[in-house]
């Protein structure tokens, strides 16, 4: 199923993915910050070496991931909204961010936010971020221009 999109509104999606690409770069960047924040050097320790070691190397991989997922978008948004190829990047990205947002209220506990101002802001937070990721990667995937 795919439906027309009017040059404005294809341009705006250009846009948004513009806007994305730049939030996603950030986001990639903020994983940096995550054995401070999460005191990996004092949680980490009581892993397995193997567990350990995965937990680091996959967090660095989403980053990168996540990373090249802004510089896509940042570098071919119009790409992404106007061609047969990037219109199916795109509705990769959508399901893959839908199952991100799927995630966040199905496998976190709500015991890690409830209760708690700061987490539970952040919960909401991202949770309308991977809405917004979803929902402008599914328009732009289903355009057809």
């Amino acid at each position: 199923m795919t439906f027309n999109l009017p040059p404005q509104v294809a341009w705006q999606l250009a846009g948004h993915l513009y806007f994305i690409g730049w939030g996603l770069l950030a986001l990639a960047a903020l994983h940096a910050g995550f054995p401070k924040r999460f005191g990996w050097r004092t949680e980490l320790p009581r892993l397995s070496l193997l567990n350990r070691q995965m937990m680091e190397v996959h967090t660095f991989f989403v980053a990168f991931t996540v990373g090249l997922m802004g510089l896509l978008c940042l570098t071919s948004g119009s790409e992404l909204v106007c061609t047969p190829l990037g219109r199916k990047v795109c509705l990769g990205l959508a399901v893959f961010w839908t199952a991100r947002l799927v995630a966040q209220f199905a496998w976190y506990s709500a015991d890690l936010w409830r209760g708690k101002r700061f987490e539970t802001v952040m919960h909401l937070l991202f949770a309308v971020v991977w809405l917004y990721l979803s929902g402008v990667f599914t328009l732009a995937g289903l355009g057809n221009r």
